[in-house]
């Protein structure tokens, strides 16, 4: 998980570099990103799937060999096709590893406490690639060059296998006859990458576009006919039961709209750094390095603890109040702001995503059976990346309307960026909100197992 995430913030540091060095278009540079975020999102739940038919062990060391692999084909790519080829293909190996993660955690730590703390490491390690992948993005490309933001991956993935090769227990699944539901796969997929595909490509063609709505309908299709497809076969790719659960239903629900606002959030500071106050990348990424720090440091040290004595749901509300309070003070951010004074107090709030981020994994796993554990990490994983694609889309095609607005009236280009910024922080303050109500509605009031309090037996919608 730590090189999936750090490979994932590293690319865009480096991106410059590689359309110097390749010749990318500035249309064809943007399938760097896009050709991995559509792979990845697009395979999460059949690779959360087949884990629990044919085994999640097999599934995650296939899954880190093959992005093992494809970061060395991308290390030494000298062509755009190669390297698009390439991201695609680690976006392959990313969603087969990634996709069981979540599920071989959970059904290795069964005690309440060690699986918390397993859970709050496994979220430390995702914050501590997101800052590694900022600031080594920086000093690679500027020390060496950008051939080595994928080389990185290699010693990274090569211990990986090792581990997972000796320290992973054998598991063997039902297998593919029982419950390889094909149809619904490949329908399940085809809509997530028509819909991913087309939330990409939104600030190039725009939301009211033959483009947008024509390939959204495509995808919206795809979709019921998964749904009808779900409820009409013998072995359904997402189980019935599943999807029953409240905890499960309501858990991906606050993640989507918690993730669209907090991705967002990365992408805009860093780029308000850059546009606004003229920071270089390396700058950029130490700027953000307290924020990803924090958020590391209250998951490692701080969410267990919390959660076993006050339950997951009342640490989870308390983690999305203070992300509604860093997004509501970014929304009145200053065109010139000063780092020490409105940047890095507000920065620290984001000890609110180290308290969230382990109580909502651990409610959205809760309502899996050890069973469904490979889809239910492939469903959370997978909501997850669609909520971080619908916001970046909808929050970053906002503020640039509205600078493009500002701009237009004549206003000094600093004044109409920030503008554009605030006015996504402010909605993104809004996403956050929703998400604190729908915790409020959606996940159940009960004390945490790790409590020692009494646990309610649970009610027809917790199956």
């Amino acid at each position: 998980m730590l090189m999936i995430i750090l490979d994932g913030s590293i690319v865009t540091v480096a991106m410059p570099a590689i359309q110097r060095d390749l010749g990318f278009t500035p249309a064809g540079l943007s399938w760097v990103f896009n050709a991995y975020l559509i792979a990845f999102g697009s395979l999460l739940l059949l690779a959360g799937r087949l884990g629990d038919l044919i085994g999640r062990k097999r599934m995650f060391v296939t899954g880190t060999a093959v992005f093992t692999g494809a970061s060395l084909l991308a290390g030494v790519a000298t062509s755009p096709g190669v390297l698009i080829a390439a991201r695609a293909l680690q976006g392959v190996g990313s969603a087969t590893a990634s996709a069981v993660g979540l599920g071989i955690l959970v059904t290795l730590f069964t005690e309440p406490r060690e699986r918390a703390r397993a859970i709050a490491v496994f979220s430390f390690t995702s914050a501590l690639g997101a800052s590694l992948g900022q600031v080594l993005g920086g000093v690679l490309t500027d020390a060496l060059d950008w051939h080595w933001i994928f080389f990185i991956n290699l010693p990274i993935g090569a211990a990986a296998l090792v581990l997972a090769v000796r320290v992973l227990p054998g598991d063997r699944g039902p297998g593919l006859a029982s419950g390889a539901d094909w149809t619904g796969a490949l329908l399940v997929t085809a809509a997530l990458v028509v819909g991913i595909y087309t939330v990409v490509q939104v600030e190039r063609y725009g939301w009211l576009s033959g483009h947008t709505l024509g390939l959204g309908a495509a995808a919206l299709a795809l979709l019921a006919a998964f749904v009808v497809r779900q409820a009409t076969s013998s072995t359904p790719l997402i189980p019935p039961r599943l999807l029953r659960s409240r905890t499960t239903v309501g858990g991906n629900l606050v993640q989507i709209l918690m993730m669209g606002a907090m991705f967002t959030f990365q992408i805009l500071i860093a780029l308000y750094l850059q546009k606004v106050l003229g920071y270089n990348a390396l700058g950029t990424g130490l700027a953000l390095l307290p924020a990803a720090l924090v958020i590391g440091s209250v998951s490692l040290f701080l969410s267990a603890r919390l959660n076993a004595r006050f339950g997951e749901r009342a640490v989870l509300l308390t983690g999305i109040a203070l992300l509604a309070a860093q997004m509501v003070l970014l929304g009145r951010l200053p065109d010139h702001a000063s780092y020490a004074v409105d940047l890095l107090p507000v920065m620290l709030l984001t000890a609110g995503f180290g308290l969230s981020l382990p109580a909502l994994t651990t409610l959205g796993m809760s309502g899996a059976a050890d069973e469904d554990a490979g889809l239910a990490s492939g469903l959370f994983n997978t909501t997850q990346q669609v909520g971080m694609a619908l916001g970046v889309a909808v929050l970053t095609t906002l503020a640039a309307g509205r600078t493009e607005g500002l701009l237009a009236a004549g206003h000094d280009p600093a004044h109409a960026l920030t503008e554009g910024y605030r006015l996504a922080f402010t909605v993104g303050a809004g996403l956050v909100g929703a998400a604190f109500v729908a915790t409020l509605l959606l996940l159940p009031a009960r004390p945490s197992a790790t409590s020692g309090g009494p646990v309610t037996a649970p009610g027809p919608g917790d199956e």
